[in-house]
């Protein structure tokens, strides 16, 4: 588990009118856990013994020594809040993949807590509450989502976003105080306004992106039509300024795809993955191999994945099917009870037989991960970059019946041909270390993506 890049960890994409996700190392609407999401929720409803006692006493107003008392209102502990708290601490109890709750005190959490509800909260307080009891479990995973963001999450994964802003995918880099931008969303007002990867926003407005302590401050996003002035970089060029107005930006995550020439002059594909939280993923990956093999074969692929902030097992297990095939490793629960990560072949244009390089960094986690190491424990990848941190518990997704969420890690990977190896613990090194800084460099002088053309041609 690392928790050290648990406010940095937010390229959890950022659609720029997010709100600030507490599992994240992007900044992405919704808050959603970075995560290894499974599809196989469950959804719960509460017990008649979840439900507290009908005289639950309600708290009074403690008077006041002024000539003229001043009552403080009272809120009457809600039903709802017990049955949803009750089954919420079930669930990590009953599932959690630490034993030891991360050296927590579980039944004490519930004590505190459940008297915290007793006291009467506000709907808003009390999903703070439970967003506050997971974090507990600091796993940098685990997370709680109140109703609207659940409702929002599951429109994302469907590829519908819609939300007003400029329309970027952005990384925060607090040691240079800007953020940069990873993708733009095609035609949007950031790509109009010819915003492009690589490049940096310093300023919005005249006011930096990033406060003192490197936390984005949020100028990007505002009301449909109203204009924004931002100070940006471009990889070795001076600062300028540009104006974008805001406007409505609705439809997937974009994989951004095209080809490169090798030294040698090889035709190699490369594709930009940034999640696997959107289930249109594998979909526009297979578009992209299609687009990328017309007329000639390619002789490489390059997957980039050192922003990838990994997603659901299914879109992950979909784009792994263009490349390999089989048991790839299996997930492992807190009883050491084994399930296989299978994968069914699905070879798209020859992708499954093509020599393939995998870039890697500390902004590839969770399925991110997974999909890098498997790739090179199935002997199908050559993994260039830098070393990832280690972050592969996979989350169950449990629905609650007022329409609140929570992640829970339930279970760790094991790779099939090196199940000694913990990625969680020790992340993936890569083949070859290679560094750059993504916002001082572009597609084409990218030290890492010439490391990986050279590594193809000599594959010919």
């Amino acid at each position: 588990m690392k928790l050290s890049r648990w406010h940095n960890l937010v390229l959890i994409f950022l659609f720029i009118l997010s709100l600030s996700c507490q599992a994240a190392y992007r900044a992405f609407s919704p808050p959603a856990p970075t995560g290894i999401h499974t599809q196989e929720r469950q959804v719960l409803r509460a017990s008649p013994t979840t439900v507290p006692p009908t005289d639950t006493p309600t708290p009074r107003p403690s008077p006041t020594p002024t000539t003229t008392p001043t009552l403080t209102p009272t809120i009457t502990p809600s039903p709802l809040h017990f049955r949803v708290f009750e089954d919420l601490w079930q669930v990590v109890n009953d599932n959690y993949l630490y034993r030891d709750f991360n050296g927590q005190d579980w039944d004490s959490i519930r004590v505190e807590y459940r008297a915290r509800i007793e006291e009467g909260l506000t709907d808003d307080d009390f999903y703070t509450a439970m967003e506050e009891m997971i974090f507990r479990l600091n796993d940098d995973h685990s997370a709680f989502l109140n109703p609207e963001d659940a409702a929002r999450e599951d429109s994302e994964f469907a590829g519908e976003n819609n939300f007003v802003g400029i329309g970027v995918l952005t990384t925060a880099i607090p040691e240079r105080d800007r953020i940069a931008v990873i993708l733009t969303f095609p035609g949007s007002p950031a790509e109009q306004a010819g915003l492009r990867p690589h490049d940096s926003i310093l300023e919005a407005d005249g006011i930096p992106v990033l406060d003192e302590n490197g936390v984005r401050r949020d100028l990007l996003r505002g009301p449909a039509g109203t204009q924004v002035t931002l100070t940006i970089q471009s990889p070795g060029e001076a600062p300028k300024q540009v104006n974008v107005i805001r406007n409505q930006v609705n439809g997937p995550v974009p994989v951004f795809y095209t080809w490169l020439e090798s030294p040698n002059g090889g035709k190699i594909g490369y594709i930009l993955l940034t999640t696997f939280a959107d289930e249109t993923t594998d979909d526009q990956v297979a578009e992209a191999i299609q687009q990328l093999s017309q007329d000639t074969p390619l002789d490489g692929l390059v997957l980039d994945n050192r922003y990838n902030s990994g997603g659901a097992d299914n879109v992950a297990r979909g784009v792994l099917s263009y490349f390999t095939s089989g048991v790839l490793g299996y997930f492992v629960d807190r009883d050491q009870v084994q399930r296989s990560m299978e994968v069914i072949g699905n070879n798209r244009y020859g992708s499954s037989t093509l020599p393939l390089v995998v870039l890697i960094g500390r902004d590839t986690v969770s399925f991110g991960e997974i999909f890098s190491g498997v790739l090179r424990d199935s002997g199908k990848a050559y993994l260039i970059g830098e070393q990832t941190e280690g972050n592969i518990e996979l989350l169950w997704g449990y629905d609650f019946e007022d329409g609140s969420r929570a992640w829970i890690a339930k279970e760790t990977f094991r790779p099939a041909n090196n199940p000694e190896q913990d990625w969680e613990t020790e992340g993936i090194a890569p083949d070859e270390v290679i560094t750059s800084n993504w916002d001082e460099v572009t597609l084409q002088n990218d030290p890492v993506i010439q490391s990986a053309l050279n590594y193809l041609d000599n594959r010919q």
